[in-house]
């Protein structure tokens, strides 16, 4: 019965991220009820996509090694310092979308990366190990973008709260695989997927405080902000689609481009720059958890002979 009841969730688990947007936005309590937990339960999610994937997320021969680490490079700084450079030509690097696009930019992929990509029917594999790869070279990645945009401060707190969460990941990685010795994972498949799904909507619906505000206080500012993420999450995703033809590392990378751990640099961001960035931040969460279902459809359409 309860195998039944989760490889059912499972099998609807994007269904289930799009509930968790609507609840976010329709209920701005319970994301002010969640809010407060995000942290564990992105720390959850993480445990379970290693206790699914195993050992085999980290073993990767040094072609994979060196393609892996340019794409980091090529994700988390030089996008980003382009879009800086761009946007100070301009003379707009101080408004919220051009900073929240650079920031998105910078961050590393999220941990939910791993179960977004097989949502989107990919493997979740690379996908976790940009995600790692990314977490790890945050503190190196992260000086030179934010050396073009003074408005976020300094890069010391950045820096001290990637090597947390790289140390997370580490203990993370030891639990997850001693529990894969036992067997467990093997056993209930279904249980980790369901389990994956629901930790995810939780997350979604903490992190939609600030775009419910904006509905209910300045519904066109909100429309305009979630068109702009909406346009920058996709047409990265679109870009690594057309890139990687026809490869099974084709979703996973998409899901790792567009969709980047920006929550992370709530925290240690100058009050100023956070409360500029928390509406586009939420929004951002849209595109984000619309992945799994939008992707697939992204992949046929740069693809349609696939």
């Amino acid at each position: 019965m309860i195998e039944r009841l989760a490889a059912a969730i499972a099998g609807r688990g994007r269904w289930i991220l799009i509930a968790g947007l609507a609840i976010g936005l329709a209920s701005p309590a319970a994301a002010a009820a969640i809010q407060p937990h995000v942290g564990p339960l992105v720390i959850a999610v993480l445990f379970l996509a290693m206790l699914k994937i195993g050992p085999q997320a980290f073993r990767i021969g040094r072609r994979d090694m060196t393609r892996s680490l340019g794409i980091t490079l090529v994700f988390q700084m030089a996008l980003p310092c382009a879009a800086a450079v761009l946007f100070l030509m301009l003379g707009i690097l101080d408004r919220p979308l051009a900073l929240g696009t650079v920031l998105i930019l910078t961050a590393a992929p999220i941990t939910g990366a791993a179960p977004i990509a097989a949502m989107a029917g990919g493997d979740p594999a690379p996908a976790l190990r940009q995600t790692i790869l990314g977490t790890a070279l945050l503190p190196l990645t992260v000086l030179p973008v934010f050396a073009l945009a003074p408005a976020f401060g300094d890069t010391s707190a950045i820096l001290g709260t990637a090597l947390r969460l790289l140390i997370i990941i580490g203990l993370c990685a030891a639990a997850a695989f001693a529990l894969r010795k036992t067997g467990a994972a093997a056993k209930a498949p279904s249980l980790i997927d369901a389990a994956s799904a629901i930790l995810l909507a939780l997350v979604v619906i903490g992190l939609m405080s600030a775009a419910a505000d904006a509905l209910r206080q300045s519904p066109a500012q909100l429309a305009l902000t979630l068109a702009f993420v909406s346009v920058l999450a996709f047409g990265l995703q679109a870009v690594l689609l057309c890139l990687w033809p026809g490869t099974s590392g084709a979703i996973p990378l998409a899901v790792a481009a567009g969709n980047r751990n920006v929550a992370l640099f709530l925290g240690v961001l100058p009050a100023p720059a956070t409360t500029d960035l928390l509406l586009v931040i939420g929004c951002y969460q849209i595109p984000m958890y619309l992945t799994p279902l939008i992707l697939p459809r992204l992949a046929a359409w740069t693809h349609p002979s696939r």
